[in-house]
C-alpha cells in the first residue's frame, strides 16, 4: 500500500535532500550499498538477541534505501542497472533482517518456531517474483496488503517489543499470504483475453471479400440476366 499511494510523495520531497547528497558526491548505489551493509548489522544484532540495537540498525537500513531513488531523480542518474540494483539488495536485506530473526528464534525459543521468518521470506520473495515477472509482460502487479515498507515497519514493532515478535511474524506471514494471492489474482485479470462475440460467416465472408471481385459478381449477375431477359423475348 505504501509504495503505490505513498512513495511518489515521499520521493517528491526528499528531491532536495537527494540533490543535496549528489552535491556532496554521494551516488545512489552508495546509499542502496550502505543500506545493505546496515541489514548486515541489523542481522548480527537480532541474531545475538540484540534486538533493541537491530531495531535501530534496522531505521538505519530503511533511510538509504528511500533515499537512494531520491539521489538518482535528483542528479537524473536514474537507469536499469540502478534498478535492478536497489531490487537485488532489497532482496539480499529481507534474506538478512529474517534470516537473524530466525537464529534467535532458534536460540531461544527452539522447536520449529525458528522456521516462521524463513516462512514469511520465502512468501515475501514470492510478492517481490510476481510483480517483477508480471511488469516484463507488461501487466502491473504493484499493490496488497503487505508490501516491503508494511514489512519493515512490522517487523520493527516486533523487534521494539519483544513480546511481539512472534505474533507479529504470523500476522506477516498471512498478510504477506493474502499479498501474493490479491497479485496473483490482479494479474491474471490483466492476462485473461477479452471474448468477443463472433461474427456471422456471411457478414465475414461480405467484409472481407474484396471491391474487385464484388464488381466482378454484380457484372456476372447482370449478364446473366440480361442474357435470360433476350432468350424470353
Amino acid at each position: 500500500m505504501f509504495d503505490k499511494r505513498l512513495r511518489p510523495s515521499v520521493e517528491q520531497k526528499l528531491r532536495p535532500v537527494g540533490a543535496n547528497l549528489r552535491k556532496s558526491g554521494i551516488t545512489a548505489d552508495h546509499l542502496t550499498l550502505l543500506g545493505v551493509l546496515m541489514a548486515v548489522g541489523a542481522s548480527f544484532a537480532i541474531a545475538n538477541g540484540a534486538l533493541r540495537a537491530g531495531f535501530l540498525l534496522l531505521i538505519l537500513t530503511a533511510v538509504p534505501d528511500v533515499l537512494d531513488g531520491a539521489v538518482a531523480k535528483a542528479s537524473g542518474t536514474a537507469s536499469p542497472r540502478g534498478a535492478f540494483f536497489d531490487s537485488v539488495a532489497d532482496r539480499v536485506t529481507d534474506a538478512l533482517l529474517l534470516g537473524g530473526a530466525a537464529w534467535y528464534l532458534e536460540d531461544h525459543n527452539g522447536g520449529h518456531i525458528a522456521m516462521l521468518p524463513l516462512a514469511v521470506l520465502g512468501t515475501s520473495m514470492l510478492i517481490s517474483y510476481e510483480r517483477a515477472k508480471a511488469e516484463s509482460l507488461g501487466f502491473d502487479a504493484r499493490g496488497g496488503l503487505m508490501e516491503r515498507a508494511e514489512r519493515i515497519i512490522a517487523l520493527g514493532l516486533g523487534l521494539l517489543f519483544e513480546g511481539l515478535l512472534i505474533p507479529v511474524l504470523w500476522l506477516m506471514l498471512v498478510l504477506t499470504t493474502v499479498t501474493a494471492v490479491q497479485r496473483f489474482l490482479k494479474v491474471w485479470g490483466q492476462a485473461t483475453p477479452v471474448r468477443t462475440r463472433p461474427t456471422p460467416a456471411w457478414r465475414s465472408r461480405r467484409v472481407t471479400r474484396p471491391s474487385s471481385e464484388r464488381t466482378r459478381v454484380r457484372r456476372e449477375q447482370w449478364a446473366a440476366a440480361r442474357a435470360a431477359r433476350r432468350r424470353t423475348r
